[in-house]
């Protein structure tokens, strides 16, 4: 059974749903690739997902551990590769102004984020470049 259902929208603008609850994505060419860039590109979601991804993993560690991921927050950077048009790199810089002060579990969501699937999962060649601010 399908998880998404996806639909082209004409003018490089597609939309994709999430069928078990329902929300709609789109995403639209970027401005220097034809598009207008008035959405996610599908390298944005690439991104975006390798980010949320490492979040989702450190709170599954974070919960077990009964301790709050409260505050924490990240940043994403993509940066492409002109030729072949690819992603090169993708920076995620952690910010947690407030975290917990134990260095054991401090260790625990680092390795968490750098196991993630969608980590796991990406081609070896996009460099991957974590910034731990806390």
């Amino acid at each position: 059974m399908p998880t998404i259902k996806s639909s082209y929208l004409g003018n490089l603008r597609t939309e994709s749903e999430h069928l078990q609850s329902g929300t709609k994505i789109l995403s639209d060419a970027p401005v220097d690739n034809n598009g207008k860039g008035e959405a996610f590109s599908p390298t944005d979601l690439v991104a975006s997902a390798l980010g949320s991804c490492m979040v989702t993993i450190m709170g599954i560690i974070a919960d077990r551990d009964n301790i709050s991921l409260e505050g924490l927050n990240w940043e994403v950077t993509k940066i492409m590769q002109a030729n072949p048009r690819k992603i090169e790199e993708i920076k995620v810089d952690f910010i947690w102004e407030n975290p917990v002060n134990d260095s054991v579990f401090i260790q625990k969501l680092k390795n968490a984020a750098k196991t993630c699937p969608v980590a796991l999962s990406l081609d070896p060649a996009i460099k991957q470049t974590l910034n731990f601010n806390f």
